[in-house]
């Protein structure tokens, strides 16, 4: 008997001090909201987002089981709180303040990545300010024309290829590893590049702003390297740490079996042709333009070719001259 009086005792307790949680609970809740203002909102939105982002991170990797070992703990906070088990209160309090240290240690690979794709935003992303210019737009079509066919020519022979198409994210240290070129895209010129055997097929070629600016270059290797399928060779694994340190497109060849992959933060994509493949590089690296700067720049292309076609003329009326 006075194990089951002591045993009530404790679950009325228990129970006292839960009503008394609730009651504080949602005594705050009542508290904010008669104090609540428009900035609130957007306090609350932003905070939502910068959750969306996090969880966003985290996701599909090794930080994910981290994270969800955090929220076991909390859950057992709160019981060890409610409850009044204050040595396992007291453990979990100091896991928690060392916790943020061991946190940015741990995750320290996903944080960098993070603040790199949070410097690489600029203004016009959101759509605050004018865009770029649109006359960039002819010279990455050029070169996604190129590339396309080149690629669809590899595809068929099976030639490996790994080809950069570099962004906001300056590929610094990857160019100085390679052979500087410094020319307009071309499916001759790539064929010669990645032709087996050859000084510079061993490699990536880089493209910034529509040209070709080094081939050879060597790329980092995957952060997540055992997340990756055996089946996917060296090419696909520099494609993969490529994308993971920066905001780069590449695109492969697979050398045994012709297949057309992409890669993108971390991803990879497969089974492209060359037609997908030309509507999947132009949507993310063409600019929005304005319809009004489309039509100066055909102007300026019109304008351009009828010079150089009178030009070309020339000579012939010269020639005809001196024959008379």
């Amino acid at each position: 008997m006075p194990f089951l009086v002591s045993f009530w005792d404790s679950t009325i307790q228990i129970w006292n001090n839960f009503k008394v949680w609730i009651s504080e609970f949602f005594d705050s809740i009542s508290s904010v909201w008669n104090t609540f203002r428009v900035w609130d909102i957007i306090d609350v939105i932003l905070v939502a987002y910068l959750v969306y982002l996090g969880i966003k991170l985290v996701r599909e990797t090794r930080a994910g089981q981290l994270v969800k070992g955090l929220i076991l703990l909390g859950v057992f906070y709160v019981l060890a709180s409610v409850l009044q088990l204050s040595t396992l209160e007291f453990i979990i309090q100091k896991v928690f303040d060392i916790g943020i240290v061991a946190v940015i240690v741990i995750f320290q690979p996903e944080l960098r990545r993070a603040l790199e794709k949070f410097g690489r935003t600029r203004m016009t992303d959101f759509g605050v300010f004018g865009g770029k210019d649109a006359s960039a737009n002819a010279v990455w079509i050029k070169a996604i024309d190129a590339t396309c066919m080149a690629v669809q020519e590899f595809s068929k022979s099976a030639t490996g290829a790994l080809i950069v198409f570099e962004r906001k994210t300056r590929l610094g240290e990857q160019l100085s590893t390679g052979v500087m070129v410094n020319a307009t895209p071309s499916p001759e010129l790539f064929g010669n590049i990645f032709y087996p055997n050859t000084p510079l097929h061993d490699g990536a070629v880089i493209i910034r702003d529509g040209m070709i600016l080094a081939a050879a270059c060597f790329l980092p290797k995957p952060q997540k390297e055992e997340l990756i399928s055996n089946n996917l060779g060296s090419r696909h694994r520099a494609a993969i740490g490529i994308s993971e340190v920066s905001d780069a497109i590449t695109v492969v060849v697979s050398e045994e079996t012709g297949t057309i992959s992409v890669t993108s933060d971390g991803e990879m994509i497969r089974g492209f042709t060359s037609e997908t493949l030309n509507k999947y590089l132009r949507e993310r690296l063409l600019v929005e333009t304005d319809p009004n700067d489309e039509k100066k720049i055909r102007k300026k292309l019109g304008k351009k070719r009828q010079s150089e076609q009178s030009e070309d003329e020339k000579p012939d009326e010269t020639a005809q001259d001196t024959v008379e």
